[in-house]
C-alpha cells in the first residue's frame, strides 16, 4: 500500500476522492513548522470517516495521508491561481486560512520535490482509477469530498452554507447530473448552493470531462454539519443525519449518470 494514500476499489462507476483529510507531516518538514502550523487547523477533519459508507455503496475511495500543508492536492502542480483576484493558500501554503504563519522562519520550499513525492503519486492513481472505471462502465463519476470550518473571514463572508456543490460552472459535470444532485440536496434540512464560493478546485476542473464520459463534482461541507468546530470532535449524531443526505445526493449522482 502506498504511504501517500489509501485506495479501496469498488464495483460501480463512482470514485470518492478525499484529498485534505490527511494529517501526517514528514519529520524533515515538521521541524521547521510553528505551533500554528503543527496544529494543521485547515484539515478537512473526519471526512474519510464521514464517507466510510462508500464501501456499502460499492464505490471506490481514494484518501490522502499527508496534510495539505505538505502539498495541496487540490491545487495545480504549477501553483496557478484557481480563483483570480481572491486569497489563495497556494500549493505549499505558508499561512493558515486565519493568516498565521505555518513556519517558524521564512523558508525556501522545494515545491518540485514535494510535488514528485506527494502530489504526483496521488494524481497518478486518480488518473488510473478514473480511466479504469470509464473502461469498465463506459463512464466515471468523481466526487471530490471536502469540508471547511463554517466561518473563514479571509475566504468568505458570514456562515458558509452546509452543502456547497461545485462543477466549475457546469464545465466539469453534465448540468443535468448536477441539477439532480442539487435537487436531492434541496430536499434536505441543509442549505445548499451550486457553484457559489466553491466551484471546485484543481481536481474537479482537471478531471471533469463530460463530453468524454467523466463527470467531476466537488462537495465542500460546512463542518458544523457533522463535528464540533471548536473541539474538532466527530459528532456521531450530526454525522448520522447528514449521511442520509449524502447518500441521497450520491444516489442522484449515480442515477443521473446512468441516463
Amino acid at each position: 500500500m502506498s504511504k501517500v494514500f489509501s485506495l479501496r476499489i469498488g464495483n460501480t462507476p463512482l470514485l470518492i476522492s478525499v484529498p485534505h483529510d490527511g494529517w501526517q507531516i514528514p519529520t524533515d518538514i515538521v521541524q521547521y513548522m510553528s505551533n500554528a502550523g503543527r496544529g494543521i487547523p485547515d484539515t478537512d477533519w473526519h471526512v474519510a470517516q464521514l464517507y466510510d459508507f462508500a464501501s456499502e455503496r460499492g464505490a471506490s475511495m481514494l484518501v490522502a495521508h499527508y496534510s495539505r500543508y505538505v502539498v495541496d492536492l487540490n491545487r495545480p502542480a504549477d501553483d496557478a491561481a484557481l480563483y483570480p483576484g481572491q486569497l489563495a493558500t497556494g500549493l505549499c501554503p505558508l499561512q493558515t486560512f486565519a493568516g498565521r504563519d505555518i513556519y517558524l522562519d521564512p523558508i525556501d520550499i522545494d515545491q518540485a520535490a514535494r510535488v514528485e513525492a506527494y502530489w504526483r503519486p496521488y494524481h497518478d492513481q486518480l488518473t488510473q482509477s478514473l480511466a479504469l472505471l470509464r473502461e469498465q462502465h463506459g463512464y466515471a463519476l468523481l466526487w471530490d469530498a471536502h469540508s471547511i470550518v463554517s466561518r473563514v473571514p479571509t475566504l468568505f463572508d458570514g456562515d458558509l452554507p452546509v452543502l456547497n456543490i461545485g462543477t466549475w460552472d457546469g464545465r466539469s459535470c453534465d448540468p443535468a447530473i448536477a441539477a439532480a444532485v442539487m435537487s436531492a440536496a434541496g430536499q434536505s434540512d441543509y442549505d445548499a448552493v451550486l457553484n457559489g464560493r466553491f466551484k471546485g478546485g484543481y481536481t474537479t476542473r482537471h478531471y471533469g470531462d463530460p463530453d468524454n464520459g467523466v463527470h467531476a463534482l466537488q462537495l465542500e461541507l460546512a463542518q458544523r454539519s457533522y463535528m464540533h468546530e471548536v473541539t474538532l470532535d466527530y459528532d456521531r449524531g450530526k454525522a448520522t443525519k447528514i449521511r442520509v443526505t449524502l447518500n441521497a445526493m450520491l444516489d442522484a449522482y449515480e442515477g443521473a449518470g446512468r441516463q
